[in-house]
């Protein structure tokens, strides 16, 4: 029996197999550092970062300008995934992500060291504000080169699988950053945590950056983008291509548009489950940290597992069906999860962050490959990064200060559940709007469906499939 050739199926060379792992691993280990350190700053944002560098304002607007900070991260992260996505397009994905990293371990760093409020005044904030700028910077670059060259290596047939481990980058960090937080909330006391206490997880930041470095710097780059690179050079005849960006918007709109609505659900829910919640415990409960923290502990440690289980699904029954399962399941969970929340009980919160978490995951899980599939490879970069990170801003980066506006306005969770289901709307309508995307071969530069009519790959305008087919 012949084996086939692609990495990851039944009789696959176990070289090519180990191969694909690696870059998998590679991948979710550098995004797993990136992650922490985002996510270190939103915990940091709601439970630490009001008193320490706000304290000057009453809770509600020290934490309003807290998440505000927490917002700017957002900002910043279209403008790298435009510069990213066009040297990423142009040298490969191997360089930016390394730098990528660099950058935010060393931002992540320096945050640790910052003075307080107390000791330097409006420098504190200002300095704050500039090192989230270059954490949402690296970031925007971070996350379309890490499930590229996952999904530029691994077999079609289990893309969605692969290319869903980097996404589980994302609650492993959530992981890291809240167990620490957790731990450090147990073993000192209020006062020592604030003082001193919360800088510890971001000093270490520099130890993760250092593992991650040596580890992305073992991969090799995209065969399909180095392929793809060595055709247009030699189409070119010495003229120069045009900019990744302007092809990107010349090309493809419709599909920015749909990767940014896709966007709307999976990010607000996600901040809302696990981002959001400690400011909704502590201001209409007065509970501990460290209730909030475990609960998500538990929710991330599941949703590690189940956005794989979930990239999975993806490939037997489609990115689209997958995707839908997730949206109306976390429009309607978001009714539910602030219900199970206002009973205080640490078990019902944490099964509210359970079930919240493995809906986002449906969503999560195909996220990757689906927007990958949705653009060719001389401008996957670009497209896969200004899609998703112009939603960041939309969605996630708005997504607490919106929700602490209306837990302000209506002192109910309720009205922030409908917030959420107002966005489910938005990414089930984006979904529909497209069709299934499981059989594009990345290979062809234009991202066609295997076996398409004018399938050329020459640049010429990309065949697509129907609307809502």
């Amino acid at each position: 029996m012949s084996s086939v050739s692609e990495s990851g199926n039944p009789g696959t060379p176990p070289t090519e197999r180990r191969s694909v792992v690696r870059i998998v691993a590679a991948s979710m280990l550098g995004t797993t550092v990136e992650w922490y350190d985002f996510f270190l700053y939103g915990v940091a944002a709601a439970v630490v970062f009001p008193a320490v560098f706000f304290p000057a304002a009453d809770p509600v607007a020290g934490t309003l300008l807290s998440f505000g900070t927490f917002a700017i991260g957002f900002i910043a992260r279209p403008l790298g995934g435009l510069v990213f996505g066009h040297y990423g397009d142009k040298i490969g994905r191997k360089k930016l992500l390394v730098l990528s990293l660099l950058m935010m371990g060393i931002s992540t760093f320096l945050i640790g060291v910052l003075p307080s409020y107390a000791t330097a005044g409006v420098l504190a904030p200002t300095l704050l504000i500039l090192l989230r700028l270059i954490q949402g910077f690296a970031l925007g670059g971070e996350w379309g080169g890490a499930v590229l060259i996952v999904s530029e290596h691994g077999d079609a047939r289990n893309r969605g699988f692969w290319a869903s481990w980097p996404q589980a980058g994302a609650p492993a960090g959530q992981l890291l950053a809240n167990g620490l937080l957790a731990a450090l909330a147990v073993f000192q006391s209020e006062e020592a945590f604030l003082a001193w206490g919360w800088r510890i997880p971001f000093l270490l930041s520099a130890v993760l950056v250092l593992i991650g470095l040596y580890v992305r710097l073992s991969v090799e780059e995209s065969p399909i983008f180095q392929a793809a690179r060595a055709k247009a050079e030699a189409a070119a005849e010495g003229a120069p291509p045009a900019p990744p960006i302007l092809e990107v918007i010349r090309r493809y709109p419709r599909e920015v548009l749909v990767a940014m609505g896709a966007r709307f659900a999976e990010n607000v829910s996600y901040y809302l489950f696990t981002i959001v919640i400690s400011t909704y415990m502590k201001q209409q409960y007065g509970l501990p940290s460290s209730f909030v923290l475990n609960a998500v502990l538990i929710g991330a440690a599941v949703h590690i597992v189940t956005i794989p289980l979930w990239g999975a699904v993806s490939d037997r029954i489609g990115r689209r069906p997958t995707y839908v399962i997730g949206a109306v399941g976390v429009g309607v969970w978001g009714f539910a999860f602030f219900g199970l929340l206002d009973t205080q009980s640490f078990g019902l919160t944490a099964l509210a962050v359970v079930i919240g978490l493995v809906f986002h995951g449906a969503m999560y899980g195909p996220q990757a490959a689906f927007l990958s599939e949705l653009f060719g490879t001389r401008v996957r970069y670009s497209g896969v990064s200004i899609g998703y990170q112009l939603a960041s801003v939309a969605a996630g980066g708005l997504a607490p200060i919106i929700a602490v506006a209306l837990l302000g306005a209506t002192g109910s969770g309720q009205s922030i559940a409908a917030y959420l289901a107002v966005c489910s709307v938005i990414t089930l309508v984006a979904v529909f709007s497209y069709s299934e995307t499981r059989d594009r071969d990345l290979g062809a530069d234009d991202g066609v469906v295997t076996g398409a009519s004018g399938a050329t790959g020459d640049g010429s305008e990309p065949t697509r499939p129907a609307v809502g087919t």
